[in-house]
């Protein structure tokens, strides 16, 4: 069985480091806002470019407080928009509710599954606040064009960064055009997830929220930890959201190996745009030679097929499992039907009806992804 991802396998190649470091934590005695937290805070803002890291219990949790925060200062008030892809995990959507705001959903450009600036342009209303690109499958969103956009009509930018962890910019944004730009410094703020599937995931729940905005820091952290600016003293309406020092911990080990790790992940997506055989299976692919560069730390690499189930059961039968990302588009969901249902979306549907994601973890050998290649080009 080649499985599409196989965390056990993953955490024991950190061995015995992660053990020892786990154990060092769990012998300490301290396990919320303590010395490994500040230091993975630390690192991450480091690896980021961002001088600010605030550890959040999940991906969903950083981008809410992030809003939450921007409420706070001013910036954003009740039932104010926020465009968000429509082609993406129901999570933004929530996290834009969540915070007493509105969703407007825009279609993604079919090339890149990324949000289409000539869209979101068509949805901008007096009500607009912000943007919320979201960099899918680990592939960056084209920032400059989001930038160009929120500059003309004075928008916040926010990433979901959450399947882009160490993606690289290679392009020049407005007053950062001496040097690229990872994922989480190509905005106001950005969220991150450490659910464990993602490039970069901890043993459970985590996230974190970057950005160069040090009031904006300040709030989030705050709100983060029950709204208190110092003990007992609570100056916001706050939620529990913190990262925990055995979650740090973890992520501490693996950051080292991140850029190591994306780069096998990108070995192997070019061996899956090279041979397969995309014509004879009539599969589609996203993904071209020149777009396997540091932009893309392909957390997941797609397929399309209108016979997308069809091709899941070939390769199933031959021990290889594969998954949907996702296979409900979030306006067709039960929890956004009454607000969004009668929408017609017929790009994000189609995305959502034909995706197969491939197994690409970074411990695959290159013998396994060729078993693969030949399942999938035996598909006709």
């Amino acid at each position: 069985m080649i499985k599409y991802l196989e965390l056990q396998r993953i955490n024991a190649s950190f061995e015995p480091e992660l053990s020892a470091a786990l154990l060092r934590v769990l012998h300490s005695g301290w396990y919320l806002y303590g010395e490994a937290t500040e230091r993975f805070e630390q690192e991450f803002a480091h690896f980021c470019g961002t001088p600010h890291c605030i550890g959040t219990g999940n991906g969903l949790d950083a981008l809410t407080l992030i809003l939450l925060a921007y409420r706070e200062l001013g910036v954003m008030h009740e039932g104010d928009e926020v465009i968000v892809p429509a082609n993406t995990y129901i999570a933004v959507m929530l996290s834009v509710l969540r915070a007493g705001l509105k969703p407007v959903l825009c279609e993604p450009s079919p090339d890149t599954c990324n949000i289409d600036t000539d869209r979101a342009a068509a949805l901008i209303t007096p009500h607009t606040r912000a943007i919320v690109p979201v960099h899918l499958y680990g592939r960056l969103a084209d920032m400059q064009d989001v930038h160009h956009l929120a500059a003309r009509h004075g928008l916040k930018v926010i990433e979901d960064a959450a399947q882009a962890h160490g993606a690289i910019y290679e392009k020049r944004l407005p007053g950062k055009e001496n040097q690229p730009l990872r994922a989480g410094n190509l905005s106001d703020a950005a969220a991150f997830s450490f659910y464990p599937a993602k490039n970069l995931g901890a043993l459970g729940d985590g996230g974190a929220v970057t950005t160069h905005d040090a009031a904006l820091a300040t709030i989030v952290r705050s709100i983060a930890n029950y709204g208190s600016t110092e003990k007992y003293v609570h100056r916001y309406q706050g939620v529990n959201s913190r990262l925990d020092e055995l979650q740090a911990t973890a992520l501490s080990v693996k950051l080292s190996r991140l850029d190591r790790d994306n780069a096998r992940r990108r070995e192997i997506a070019r061996l899956y745009q090279e041979n397969i055989h995309w014509e004879s299976t009539a599969l589609r692919s996203i993904i071209n030679a020149g777009d396997i560069n540091e932009s893309n730390v392909f957390h997941v690499f797609p397929v399309f097929s209108p016979r997308r189930d069809e091709l899941q059961r070939h390769l199933a039968a031959h021990d290889i499992q594969t998954q949907v990302h996702y296979p409900i588009p979030p306006h067709r969901q039960e929890a956004l039907k009454q607000e969004y249902g009668i929408q017609q979306l017929p790009i994000t549907e189609r995305i959502h009806n034909e995706e197969l994601s491939l197994p690409i973890s970074p411990l695959l050998t290159n013998e396994e992804v060729g078993q693969i290649i030949d399942c999938i080009n035996a598909f006709g």
